[in-house]
């Protein structure tokens, strides 16, 4: 009886010590990492010889924080926008990543189909070069303090055309509320104008241009088409914007990215919302 008492307790204290490593008392934010390389072949049989994607994911994600419920939170956001899968956010990160893959390695093969087809249309043994794919996924915590939580999610593929895309996508959590924030957020109510001529300012200093118009030699496809997106993240120096390639510009320029200081924009940015604290 006494050896059974024993057991249970000592089972007791591993499950208390299991539970409370998950947070802390003092709710210290800590993450944790997954990384994955491997092929998905066209065809279930893993020819060698036949097509494959190769795929390779790096999943940084909290792996501490205040309680279990708050954690639970963090980390449905961090699947869901990792994954762009809002429905993978319920799940643990191990979990959404097999989900996700299996996923993906389904429409990959969904393309079989079509494989032998445009084989027979190719001169000799040739195999029809474009079902070779590539995706290359992970994120990175680009800024943090007690109440900010900012973050980039890259997404990368090939899918057999003249070159693979990058996809470049920030957020920035509310820490206090765990809750992802946009613009409407930070800034007071018609806001877009101001901000839309502080963003074609600050691409005019890093383009070392003199006016907006000359920003088109840069390679940029039209200065009207330069506005707030909303994929943004916040600093303690301000406000950063990422444009991704075909938005405002070529292919060839890859993502442009901008920072709007804050004094700047102070005017517009609402004194009580976490950007309004960073302004010293």
């Amino acid at each position: 009886m006494k050896k059974n008492i024993l057991l249970v307790i000592t089972s007791l204290i591993l499950t208390g010590l299991f539970v409370t490593s998950c947070f802390n008392k003092n709710g210290e934010l800590k993450f944790d990492n997954i990384s994955l390389k491997e092929r998905v072949y066209l065809f279930p049989d893993n020819d060698t010889t036949k097509p494959f994607a190769n795929v390779e994911i790096d999943f940084t994600y909290p792996k501490s924080f205040n309680n279990r419920e708050d954690l639970a939170r963090l980390q449905e956001i961090f699947n869901g926008t990792f994954f762009n899968n809002q429905a993978l956010g319920s799940l643990s990160p191990e979990e959404a990543l097999d989900t996700y893959l299996k996923g993906y390695s389904e429409e990959y093969r969904e393309i079989g189909n079509q494989y032998y087809e445009d084989m027979g249309n190719l001169e000799g043994d040739n195999q029809p070069s474009w079902y070779w794919y590539q995706l290359h996924k992970s994120n990175e915590v680009l800024f943090e303090n007690e109440s900010i939580l900012s973050y980039s999610v890259d997404h990368a593929t090939y899918t057999g055309g003249a070159h693979g895309s990058l996809q470049v996508l920030y957020y920035t959590i509310d820490l206090k509320n765990i809750t992802t924030i946009t613009e409407e957020d930070i800034f007071i109510p018609n806001y877009h104008q101001t901000l839309t001529t502080k963003i074609v300012d600050n691409l005019m200093k890093k383009y070392e241009v003199n006016s907006p118009e000359e920003l088109l030699n840069e390679g940029f496809f039209d200065v009207n088409d330069i506005a707030p997106n909303n994929n943004f993240w916040i600093s303690n120096e301000g406000v950063n914007y990422i444009y991704n390639q075909y938005e405002i510009a070529p292919y060839s320029m890859g993502p442009i990215e901008v920072t709007i200081p804050y004094e700047e924009i102070q005017s517009i940015i609402i004194p009580e919302s976490l950007a309004g604290k960073q302004i010293k």
